[in-house]
Order: structure tokens, then C-alpha cells, then sequence
């Protein structure tokens, strides 16, 4: 019954997935809500961090007077606490939905630094998920911090994620079109901190950026790469990534992502799906125990894939428990 039950599931989704396809989404689009353009802000070093972070905290204080006046109450109200004295942003970007990279800790003398990179329906309106997860992150590793190694963590709200119910998230579009951006920003990371080990953790969606980042022209320089409820990266193995990185993977097994059809097919001229399931034999990856948690309790405080997650971050491979 079980597999009845789960072959049900699977022919279902596969039905979704060529319809959000053939079928053209309706409805106008919503007018934006005003912003100012980004503060220019230039190369940002170690010395010119903290006034990177003042310009961005002034640019989300007129953001969020912007929203104001237009009549966005629950957008100028996030804004206002995004100005709030002790936010740290690296980049802010209130127009649209919104681009942000917000540092918790010491950037400039960290020995770690974690990227944490969202996936669909992340956005400044529901942003406080992303930054509840990259507070807990913080927390457990500095529970467990060796002495005299510090550690930051990035909240980075890089691209436009896609909607769960939409095409866009059937492709590598939106992927592709972020890893630009991701890999300029870990650039930026080792021109603020030449020494820090850099790992990306890259929930969802978010895999898919952080694969399609790590097969560009140059090696993506992080230490390590952590896929957790990916509904594939649009690589086969592990190997095709472009990166000196060590692979994680893992998977809760309550996480819905495990009844998506691991495939990529083309329907009408479009490649919809992200290839071989990065928790399989096949792709190669090291596999971390995630618990039984569902798609959105990965970064949940006291669970087990938050504490591997931190292990990976900090660099204690060999405590990593394993699926």
C-alpha cells in the first residue's frame, strides 16, 4: 500500500510539473512597492565594513518610509526592524522582492563563515524565516566554538527566488541566473576575510543555485557544500561541480521534496526537473543524517541536521553523523 500510496504521489506531481509548465500563469502583477536604489557602497573591505552596514541601515530606514507613505504597513514595518541599529547588512535592496545579505557575528575575523542560500517564496515579506534560521545557526555554533575561532553566518538574499506553485521553479532559470551573483558575493566574503573558511548551505531551491554557481568558468572557492531538501542541483554527480568543495547532502524523512521525480525531461522545448537525487549512491555526495523533520525544519534549534550542518561549517567532518 505503501508503494501504491507513494507511485500515487509521484504520477501526481509529475502531472503538476507539466502543467505549471504548458499551462501560462494569469492575473496582472502586483505594482511594487517603492525603494530607493542601493546604497553604492564600492569594494567593501574589512575597514570599510562598518560604514557598509550604516549605509545599508539609513537606505532600509528610507525604504521603509517609502513603504509608509504608499500604504504597505506590514512592508514598512519589516523595514523599520531591518534598520534597526544592531542589523548587520552587507547588501541591501528593498525594491521589488527584495535582495539582502544580512552578517551575523564578526565577518571581518571570523575563522568560519556560513552562506545560508534560500529557496522558493524567500522574499522580504517573509524573510524572518530565512533570518530565524541563520539566528539559530549562529547559536549552535557558538555553543560548540573552539576556543579562539570565531564563526559568522550570511542570510543571503541574493536573487529573485521562485514561487513553490510556479515554472520557474521546475528549471534552472532563476538558478542560473543568480550564480553569478553568488559567486561574485563569495569573492567578496575573502576580500573582507582573506582567512575565513567559506561553506554554503543551500536549502531547497537554493541547491540548485549553488550547483549551477559551482559549474561556471572558475572554481568556486568555498570549503564546503551542503545540499539539504534539493530537489536535484541540474548535475548528475557530484563530481560535474566545479569546486574543490567537499559535497553534503541530506534529507529529513518527513521532507515532501523526496516524492518530486528526481528526473529532467524536456516538455515542449523546456527542460523541467533537476536530474539524479543528491542523497543517492549515484551522485556521490557525503550523506548526513537530517532527522525526521519536514522540508522547512532543517535549521530548527536542538535538531539533528542543524547540528550537522554546524559541524560541516566548522570543520569536524569526522563528528558528522551519517544516514
Amino acid at each position: 500500500m505503501r508503494f501504491r500510496a507513494g507511485r500515487l504521489r509521484r504520477t501526481l506531481l509529475s502531472f503538476g510539473v507539466a502543467a505549471a509548465v504548458v499551462v501560462p500563469l494569469s492575473g496582472a502583477a502586483r505594482p511594487e512597492i517603492p525603494a530607493p536604489a542601493p546604497a553604492s557602497l564600492g569594494r567593501v573591505t574589512a575597514a570599510t565594513l562598518p560604514g557598509a552596514y550604516a549605509a545599508n541601515r539609513a537606505n532600509a530606514t528610507e525604504a521603509a518610509a517609502q513603504a509608509a507613505r504608499y500604504g504597505a504597513k506590514d512592508r514598512a514595518a519589516a523595514l523599520r526592524a531591518m534598520a534597526s541599529p544592531h542589523r548587520q547588512f552587507l547588501a541591501f535592496d528593498g525594491r521589488g522582492t527584495g535582495r539582502t545579505a544580512e552578517v551575523f557575528g564578526d565577518l571581518a575575523d571570523a575563522d568560519r563563515v556560513a552562506v545560508l542560500v534560500p529557496g522558493s517564496d524567500t522574499s522580504l515579506d517573509s524573510y524572518g524565516r530565512l533570518r530565524s534560521g541563520a539566528l539559530a545557526l549562529r547559536a549552535e555554533l557558538d555553543r560548540h566554538a573552539a576556543p579562539g575561532r570565531g564563526t559568522a553566518v550570511v542570510a543571503w538574499l541574493g536573487y529573485e527566488t521562485p514561487g513553490t506553485v510556479s515554472p520557474a521553479v521546475l528549471t534552472t532559470g532563476r538558478a542560473d541566473g543568480a550564480a553569478p551573483a553568488l559567486r561574485s558575493f563569495v569573492g567578496e566574503l575573502h576580500g573582507i576575510n582573506a582567512h575565513a573558511r567559506v561553506s554554503l548551505l543551500c536549502h531547497s531551491y537554493g541547491s540548485v543555485v549553488c550547483a549551477s554557481a559551482a559549474t561556471g568558468p572558475r572554481v568556486l572557492d568555498v570549503a564546503d557544500i551542503a545540499l539539504y531538501g534539493s530537489p536535484g542541483t541540474g548535475v548528475d554527480r557530484a563530481a560535474d561541480l566545479h569546486t574543490r568543495a567537499r559535497i553534503w547532502a541530506g534529507r529529513g524523512s518527513g521532507d515532501w521534496i523526496a516524492d518530486v521525480p528526481h528526473t529532467s525531461a524536456d516538455v515542449f522545448g523546456t527542460t523541467v526537473g533537476f536530474g539524479t537525487d543528491p542523497v543517492s549512491d549515484g551522485f556521490g555526495a557525503r550523506v548526513f543524517a537530517a532527522g525526521g523533520g519536514g522540508h522547512s525544519d532543517y535549521l530548527e534549534p536542538g535538531s539533528v541536521p542543524l547540528g550537522n550542518l554546524a559541524r560541516i561549517v566548522r570543520g569536524d567532518a569526522t563528528e558528522v553523523t551519517h544516514a
